[in-house]
């Protein structure tokens, strides 16, 4: 999903870059109020934050409650004295949320205290240069906690996306680190029906694939089972069912700027090794491995293949038990899977995305008398909910009845609450607070059988499926495989004129060559296409960026 992200940030347009450019200097800060005073950690009498987030469909409510009145706002007011407000709540479904919110820019309408965003990067830069929000990083210096702060010294490139003329103009939201990195998941029962063993290299996975595509895996007498599923409608390189780690074996990665080896970047889809990628998956196309629909498929349509029964193989990040492919055992009587490594490659190797520590932004405005009451909310949260200590307030989970219960004395999570929910998607941040590392050690010990002490190693091993804990220690065995993207600037000069057009061109030309429509030959030609259409000069302001950063 970072990936995803950061593809949405560099697509940002010319016109929009120069119209909120324009406004940058026009809007003088107000001038800053008094601090406010804090009474045993509560403002006394409450203040009041307003805040605008972006609201998922699968966010869901319980005991009448709304977006703007419920257990975590009443938790703000209770324990921290601040009265949250939203002056409206919209879904992203259809990008209703980004929509609204970009109309309220343009009528420059006054905007709240703090706006998260995820997903649409075009319009954080947007915000972010519209003059209209505060440096948060000399905000962050001044109020963030010590526990934040460390959060935020374990994944400091997580900055460089809100960069502004030298500044950091948004905080990043912290995400669990490696959560988005990729493992494969197999039909372990497929395996044992057909006599297989578990694909260790590239020719393995090519047997495998015929078998589960050619020997009726499914007993039922048809030929309609697929070796692997993928979803190519939005990127190779994403975030579910992706096809990363197909080039990886190869030594690249796709749509990302990579390690050179001499201390540059280079774009990662014109390097030799995504020809020899290309040419695998239409091989594996043309033989019925995958399905040819893959074209076509999102990441969640084509995962519905691994859960109805019709793939043998997925390749995701570690957390996909819990959603969404254990429905695999609801609709398949018998059905089992396990996350085993990303097979290796010609030369040996094998290499997945690497996920990034954070997934989405904070930005405050600039008119917000107090933004220390943003910082109080936040503290609170790294201090005593993203590691909870034993008999502290967060020790089973945000809210009882809500993401946790004690029933007959045992502490059930949210799967076995009645009506569960999750109090943590309410957050201003939208999951709390994480810290970077926390969750991906975690796992990994409990899979090597460590008994859980902490309240978070407890609650860890309540809320995931048996499956995760493996897949997480597969992926800390291979993080060092991980190829991480290393451009997380703004876009360049270049890319704000011409990315879309040159990644049009890659879209389209990788699709064809993948479905026999042009031959393995036109990817030389993409190639010296993508550098004369503008990508010499965007790599050449890539790296320009980078000896900044590095």
């Amino acid at each position: 999903m970072y990936r995803k992200m950061m593809t949405a940030l560099l697509a940002i347009t010319m016109v929009a870059v120069t119209a909120c450019s324009s406004g940058a200097k026009e809007e003088p800060a107000k001038e800053a109020a008094a601090p406010l005073a804090l009474q045993d950690g509560k403002y006394e009498p409450a203040v009041q934050m307003s805040y605008l987030r972006a609201w998922n469909d699968d966010t869901k409510f319980k005991n009448g409650e709304t977006a703007q009145n419920n257990v975590h706002t009443k938790w703000a007011k209770e324990r921290l004295g601040i009265d949250l407000t939203t002056p409206w709540a919209v879904s992203v479904t259809n990008d209703a949320f980004y929509t609204k919110l970009r109309l309220s820019l343009s009528a420059n309408e006054e905007l709240p205290d703090i706006v998260s965003i995820r997903g649409d990067y075009n319009l954080v830069r947007e915000l972010i240069e519209s003059g209209k929000f505060a440096n948060a990083g000399e905000l962050f210096d001044k109020y963030a906690s010590d526990t934040w702060k460390q959060a935020s010294e374990s994944a400091s490139e997580e900055w460089y996306p809100y960069m502004y003329e030298g500044e950091r103009y948004g905080i990043p939201i912290f995400d669990y680190a490696y959560n988005g990195d990729s493992v494969m998941f197999i039909r372990e029962d497929w395996l044992k029906k057909l006599g297989l063993e578990e694909p260790k290299t590239m020719d393995e996975l090519v047997t495998v694939m015929d078998a589960f595509t050619n020997l009726d895996p499914d007993g039922n007498g048809k030929k309609d089972t697929y070796g692997l599923t993928v979803g190519m409608k939005n990127a190779l390189n994403t975030w579910m069912t992706e096809s990363g780690w197909i080039f990886g074996m190869y030594n690249t990665m796709p749509g990302q700027w990579n390690d050179a080896g001499d201390g540059t970047l280079q774009y990662g889809s014109i390097q030799p090794g995504v020809k020899d990628g290309l040419a695998t998956m239409k091989d594996w196309l043309s033989k019925g491995y995958l399905p040819k629909e893959a074209g076509v498929y999102d990441e969640i349509k084509a995962a519905e293949l691994f859960t109805a029964g019709k793939a043998g193989i997925i390749v995701g990040p570690h957390w996909m038990p819990n959603w969404p492919i254990d429905d695999v055992k609801k609709n398949v009587d018998g059905a089992t899977y396990k996350a085993i490594a990303l097979p290796t490659g010609p030369t040996g190797e094998s290499h997945q995305h690497g996920s990034g520590a954070s997934n989405g932004v904070v930005l405050i405005n600039k008119d917000m008398a107090n933004p220390e009451i943003f910082f109080t909310y936040q503290n609170y949260l790294f201090d005593n909910f993203a590691n909870p200590e034993v008999g502290s307030e967060f020790e089973h989970g945000f809210a009882q009845g809500y993401d946790y219960d004690i029933v007959d004395g045992k502490v059930v999570g949210e799967a076995e609450v009645k009506d569960g929910v999750s109090p943590l998607k309410y957050t201003i941040t939208y999951d709390g607070a994480r810290i970077p590392n926390l969750m991906m050690d975690t796992l990994a010990e409990l899979a090597k059988g460590k008994d859980p002490e902490t309240p978070f190693e407890k609650n860890t091993k309540i809320a995931n499926k048996p499956e995760v804990f493996v897949a997480a220690e597969v992926v800390v065995a291979n993080k060092d495989n991980a190829i991480k993207n290393k451009f997380t600037g703004a876009p360049t000069e270049t890319m704000k004129m011409k990315k879309d057009a040159i990644d049009k061109l890659e879209k389209d030309t990788f699709s064809k060559i993948i479905y026999g429509q042009v031959g393995i030959e036109e990817f030389d030609a993409f190639v010296t296409k993508w550098k004369s259409m503008g990508g010499d000069d965007i790599t050449a302001e890539v790296n320009e960026w980078y000896k900044t950063v590095n």
